[in-house]
């Protein structure tokens, strides 16, 4: 929720509507309905009884900011049940002392003399003792729930940290291969193509630990290494990438894409007579559909697993870390084809 440009959280504003209801109910409204009828039990009231209800404020939070989180956090329930009752005591007192200070006649309304230990006194004491321990443990929950998700937000950030790291040196090693065959076979597209593997180092440094990045700069990304691979192999690979749709705003977990072209070059170049890859992107509104295909050799088709390296192994857990009900990962071989689909829902930038 969001008011005057600040996002107020569940938490603050269940204690803002807690106090302004607790003690305009508790507290305030008793003083002005006393005030505005101005009956001689009003006026009693005014005099006698306001002043002792201003001192359940302090008692509630002693209560909640001080007995709480000493004695039953840190010291178990009888210790804390234990405090309260002495503080609740404590109370009882200090209104006999204020009435016994502010009352000319230490009587009430009935004309009774005041006694130290009076159930309408009492009651109301135990009764802010009661709402304000409710209250606290409320607001001990949602700080444990909050504590649990933070955990679990840095324990899944860690485990990104540490996939991430594994597929860049992984991509790294590919590349690297492909510019030193160039380089040996003195090819005249060494040069560029190293100036395009700076390019996409860039994205690997400076865009890549962004927690998401818009869809182009990731098809980009993907397509400059698609691109490199084709000064690599040259006419040896048959080597296709298409991308239909409306690519605009949408964003996306970096490097999430190139893991499975990166798995379609390793298994699908070198054991085939005629190599193909075919790279599909189609893109409708928010949805993602992904497919990357490569040939695969018969004899291998039924013993080679293709799913089994890191890169595709690291993806599928990121998918399920980043995207768990918003993802579809299809992987199958049908008729000499090893197949990769991913349909995903993404996001919008600002949403």
């Amino acid at each position: 929720m969001t008011i005057l440009n600040r996002k107020i959280s569940v938490e603050y504003l269940f204690r803002l509507l807690f106090h302004i209801l607790f003690w305009g109910v508790w507290v305030v409204w008793p003083i002005i309905n006393a005030y505005l009828n101005d009956t001689e039990r009003d006026r009693w009231y005014l005099g006698h009884i306001a002043p002792l209800s201003i001192t359940h404020v302090p008692q509630f939070f002693i209560n909640t900011l001080i007995l709480m989180p000493f004695f039953l956090r840190k010291r178990g329930v009888g210790s804390y049940v234990f405090s309260v009752i002495i503080l609740s005591f404590a109370f009882v007192i200090i209104q006999y002392l204020l009435k016994l200070g502010l009352w000319d006649n230490p009587v009430d309304m009935s004309g009774h003399r005041i006694k130290l230990f009076e159930m309408k006194t009492m009651f109301p004491i135990l009764f802010v003792s009661a709402i304000s321990t409710v209250y606290g443990l409320i607001l001990y929950m949602a700080d444990q729930e909050k504590l649990k998700r933070e955990e679990k937000q840095e324990k899944l950030q860690a485990e990104l940290s540490f996939l991430r790291s594994q597929i860049s040196p992984h991509f790294i090693f590919n590349v690297l291969n492909s510019i030193v065959y160039l380089i040996r076979t003195k090819s005249s597209a060494a040069e560029p193509v190293t100036i395009q593997l700076s390019e996409l180092m860039r994205y690997m440094l400076y865009e890549a630990d962004d927690v998401q990045v818009s869809l182009d700069k990731e098809i980009n990304y993907l397509n400059n290494y698609i691109e490199l691979q084709r000064v690599r192999f040259e006419e040896d690979v048959e080597i296709n990438m298409k991308v239909e749709g409306n690519i605009g705003s949408q964003i996306i977990e970096p490097m999430l894409l190139i893991p499975f072209v990166e798995n379609a070059f390793k298994h699908g170049v070198g054991m085939i007579d005629t190599p193909i890859i075919d790279v599909l992107v189609r893109c409708d509104g928010n949805n993602l559909f992904y497919e990357v295909k490569n040939k695969i050799a018969p004899e291998l088709a039924e013993d080679k697993d293709n799913s089994s390296g890191i890169g595709l192994k690291n993806v599928k857990r990121r998918l399920e870390l980043l995207y768990a009900e918003k993802h579809k990962l299809e992987i199958k071989k049908e008729d000499n084809w090893f197949i990769v689909s991913l349909f995903l829902q993404l996001k919008t930038i600002g949403l």
